[in-house]
């Protein structure tokens, strides 16, 4: 089969086409014919040897990757049978081993792919929608009423978030670009924020819930508008100490979460995309061999929604 590797770490240079067998499943495992697959900003930092190198360092020849979209065709597992489609982020924070025609996956990582949409729109909704939901259903418990402000509305988990929050009875403010207002608006959000002409603690309050996908300042920043019992969940990377004790002595939580593979929450999201409830907004479709210019693409940092490959299609 054809994988897509990286033997160091580096620029968008190192990722590397080759050929290998096909990956044999084990118990509760099923293969996969990988039809779509997408990428993250999570797999960008791990290229260049930071996200979650650390854990893979010791296993190069690395196939990166955690999100498909494809066809089981061998089960070791009661749940899924040869034929089926399904989706899901595998193995995270593990060498997910995503990047390539077939992949090996726990059944309690997937979930049946709906009929009525593609395998690139199921392929997007795996960790970014995964992020979002295990934010704001599980961590946040967000609830109808809540203030709920997203950062990077339009972004990859943004625009999931937005929508999610929007099904669970939120009130929501997002923030992005002027230029992509119309989009988060068109997503639910009941409020836009441009973030390069409007300071958003100068107009957002009493907020219950803030997600932040950019980190850095905003996490401090975005102190101000929490109301005392709320929490700020960033995603991007852990945060500092000080910044910890000083959203906790205003009775804030803040706090680092990092995604986990779940199959029972990939139902739910399975559902909600059955429903029609939530969509996945594709910004770019690239072929499997142009995995590099993928990677530069999101590395640059202004998409909107999510970048996916077709690789079996």
């Amino acid at each position: 089969m054809n994988a897509i590797v990286i033997n160091d770490f580096g620029d968008p240079s190192v990722l590397t086409l080759t050929t290998m067998n096909k990956p044999v499943p084990g118990p509760d495992e099923v293969l996969v014919n990988v039809k779509a697959l997408s990428i993250n900003p999570v797999d960008i930092k791990t290229r260049a040897g930071k996200g979650v190198a650390g854990r893979l360092r010791q296993q190069m020849p690395i196939i990166l990757g955690w999100d498909i979209s494809g066809t089981v065709v061998e089960s070791n597992s009661d749940q899924f049978k040869a034929g089926d489609d399904v989706f899901g982020m595998i193995h995270f924070p593990g060498h997910g081993k995503a990047y390539a025609e077939y992949a090996t996956a726990p059944a309690a990582h997937l979930a049946l792919k709906p009929g009525n949409i593609t395998h690139e729109e199921a392929a997007a909704a795996t960790l970014a929608a995964l992020t979002a939901w295990q934010v704001l259903a599980h961590r946040a418990k967000i609830t109808a009423g809540s203030r709920v402000l997203i950062h990077g509305a339009s972004g990859g988990v943004g625009h999931y978030a937005v929508q999610i929050a929007r099904h669970l009875g939120a009130h929501v403010i997002g923030t992005s670009s002027a230029a992509n207002k119309d989009f988060v608006m068109s997503l639910g959000a009941n409020e836009h924020i441009d973030y390069r002409t409007v300071r958003f603690e100068d107009v957002a309050r009493d907020i219950d819930v803030v997600l932040d996908t950019a980190g850095g300042e905003t996490i401090v920043r975005s102190i101000e508008v929490v109301k005392p019992g709320g929490a700020i969940i960033t995603i991007p990377t852990a945060v500092a100490a000080d910044v910890v004790a000083l959203a906790a002595a205003k009775n804030i939580n803040c706090r680092f979460e990092l995604v986990y593979s779940s199959g029972e929450d990939m139902q739910q999201l399975a559902q909600l995309m059955a429903d029609g409830v939530l969509h996945s907004h594709l910004y770019r479709s690239f072929p499997f061999l142009e995995m590099p210019a993928a990677h530069a693409l999101l590395e640059a940092g202004r998409t909107v929604g999510k970048i996916v490959l077709q690789i079996n299609l």
